[in-house]
Order: structure tokens, then sequence, then C-alpha cells
């Protein structure tokens, strides 16, 4: 009986510790499990340092998440980039989602500019005005290259 007693309480404490590493790791990891998210995708120029996973902010407040980026099967030449939004945050019709750089060197982020439209987009909708990113290294060799000559 005390052999019983003595395993059923191991086995209890196994599987708390189970369900708190679980917990842990969801939380740490930043697992999405839920479905509380909507999709909307923008086309931009260039997405050089975006990177799946990355922020969606307005004012600063983060919002959602990229979801993933692909190229524009209708435009070779621009990138396709899906956003994951949380559900009760409206975006305007009109909205321009710019990708920014958090500090100077820092990661990239996609920041929503909300726009004065009382219309707002659908599920899976598109925002039609894009920003892309400002390639510093490109700038800068640009830049040594015009010094040289």
């Amino acid at each position: 009986m005390k052999l019983l007693k003595l395993q059923l309480e191991v086995a209890a404490f196994v599987v708390i510790g189970v369900l708190c590493l679980g917990y842990i790791s969801i939380k740490l990891g930043k697992v999405d499990l839920g479905g509380d998210y909507y999709n909307v995708t923008a086309e931009f120029d260039s997405a050089v340092g975006l990177k799946p996973g990355a922020g969606v902010e307005i004012a600063g407040v983060d919002i959602g998440k990229v979801d993933h980026i692909v190229l524009d099967p209708a435009n070779d030449s621009e990138a396709l980039v899906y956003l994951k939004i949380r559900r009760g945050v409206k975006i305007t019709d009109d909205a321009i989602a710019s990708i920014r750089t958090s500090g100077i060197i820092g990661d990239k982020f996609v920041s929503l500019s909300p726009g004065g439209s009382d219309h707002f987009l659908p599920k899976n909708g598109r925002i039609q005005e894009t920003e892309s990113s400002v390639d510093i290294v490109s700038l800068i060799s640009k830049y040594l290259d015009s010094k040289g000559k």
C-alpha cells in the first residue's frame, strides 16, 4: 500500500513538472496556439532584412507579427508580406505600411500608419500604400563609390 502511494505521488509530481515545463516553453518561445489573429497582406518593393516573426506596430504598440514573406507571383520584382493582426485591432483601408528599423542597426519591423478613412480592411485584405526599408549598407557603398570617383 505504501509503495502504491509513493508511486502515485511520484507520478503526480512528474505530470505537474511536465505541465510546468510545457507552459514555460510556450510562454518563452512565444508560440502562437490560438486563432486570435486575422491576415492582411502588403506588397513592398524590397523587404530586405524583414523576417517572419518580426513585429507589426501602430504608434509603437505591438499589434501582430509578420507571418511569412514570398515573392509576389503576379510581379516577380516585389515582395508580398503576410501579416497576422490581433483581432479587435482595426486597420483602415488607406493605412500605410512601412518597414522600419528599431535602433540604428536593430531588427526590422512593420509600422502601420492609420489613414483617415472610415472603412476598414477585411480579413485577407491588402494594404495598398507601402514604404520599403532603407538599406543602410547599399547607401554607404554608393556614398563611398561616389567619393572615390
